[in-house]
């Protein structure tokens, strides 16, 4: 999957991230569940959850909340989460926002030869290389002078062009940007480029078929190839006289919307997790929507398109890795024609190994959270 022109995706995540380029320029149609809210200039109160108005109160209560909402270019950052010796988005915007603390905190921080940082909340830890269209976090101080066009003015100054604000607004104490969230999704852009050379049909079908039994069904689909698209890893792994690899965009969506609607352990489809998180609820997520389409990719740079699969995932959660491991293993399955449910049968599979490796992080972008109920009528893909 690495030999792709991985670059036209990312500079169309960069300009996205500058307000270059839109969604719709994608999809060609107005979308309206996804909104630049920084073009409407959005930095209000907005109360969230209804419990608490935002009001003056008094004691614990004071402490005043904002909800920011970011766009970030990932492979300008080594992820979200803080981390020794790497650049990241939390500690960009955590530095950024540390004008903002109240002198009581500042003191604090000093005695403690401590930088002078707030502590910011976020909606889902994106990995290194994965960009971000609409992630949502949260700080809070007991200052009262602090207002929205300060914040957004602050964190837009500390890295133009890798970071912007959408919006910010003043929430609700009880808003989480984690935990009040109701749904997160995803975008997977996948590069539709022919591989320059040919590799041996039963060579790829042993190697992308996850049922044995399936092996020669799987040859004879790997030989069929209208409005199909090649498919490899490297040069290295092609032999020439030989059909290409091929997959269908609609065999992919096909597979995908088995997902649609069920509550089911990914467990196989996640990395890198803790052990406690790797048996029973923590394990399962609810997808609301699974598609793919055939988009073209436009290009501000050079005005030239990039055809390209994209890949929609809505869900209450996701786990470390999953998208891009759900992404490799349903290319993976389209390759080798399998059945219907090869995905749900994966599900119950007893080693990681029989998901593929993930994707790359180029193609990912968490574009949006939502705290109001999920919409089925408000997808990118129909």
């Amino acid at each position: 999957m690495s030999a792709r022109p991985w670059q036209k995706v990312v500079e169309f995540y960069s300009e996205m991230v500058k307000g270059q380029s839109k969604l719709e320029d994608m999809f060609q149609r107005e979308i309206p569940t996804i909104q630049d809210e920084a073009e409407a200039k959005e930095y209000s109160v907005e109360p969230e959850l209804g419990s608490f108005p935002v009001e003056d109160r008094t004691g614990r209560w004071a402490r005043v909340t904002f909800k920011i909402v970011l766009s970030y270019h990932g492979p300008s950052f080594g992820g979200w989460q803080k981390q020794p010796g790497l650049n990241t988005v939390q500690e960009m915007v955590e530095r950024s926002l540390g004008k903002f603390v109240d002198d009581k905190k500042a003191q604090q921080l000093k005695d403690r030869n401590l930088p002078l940082e707030c502590c910011a909340l976020v909606a889902g830890r994106t990995d290194k290389g994965v960009s971000a269209f609409q992630q949502v976090c949260s700080f809070y101080t007991w200052r009262k002078d602090v207002n929205v066009e300060d914040i957004a003015d602050a964190i837009n100054s500390i890295t133009p062009g890798m970071i912007r604000v959408v919006s910010v607004t003043k929430v609700s104490r009880e808003f989480h940007p984690n935990f009040s969230a109701k749904w997160r999704r995803y975008m997977y852009i996948f590069p539709l480029e022919q591989v320059q050379g040919w590799q041996h049909i039963e060579d790829v079908a042993d190697k992308y078929c996850s049922d044995s039994n399936q092996l020669n069904q799987c040859t004879e689909n790997l030989i069929e190839g209208n409005n199909a698209y090649a498919v490899g890893n490297s040069k290295e792994d092609v032999v020439p006289g030989n059909k290409p690899i091929r997959f269908e965009v609609s065999k992919v969506n096909h597979l995908l919307r088995q997902l649609e609607g069920k509550l089911l352990s990914y467990k196989m489809f996640a990395r890198d997790t803790k052990p406690s998180r790797n048996i029973g609820p923590p394990t399962e997520c609810f997808v609301y929507h699974a598609r793919a389409i055939e988009v073209s990719l436009p290009s501000a740079k050079d005005g030239k398109h990039t055809q390209t699969m994209c890949i929609e995932l809505v869900a209450n959660r996701f786990l470390r890795k999953m998208v891009r491991v759900l992404v490799s293993t349903v290319i993976r399955e389209a390759v080798a024609g399998a059945d219907e449910d090869a995905l749900l049968k994966l599900m119950d599979a007893t080693c990681r190994r029989a998901t593929a490796p993930p994707a790359p992080p180029d193609g990912l972008c968490l574009v949006n959270v939502g705290y109001e109920e999920f919409d089925p009528k408000r997808c990118l893909i129909p």
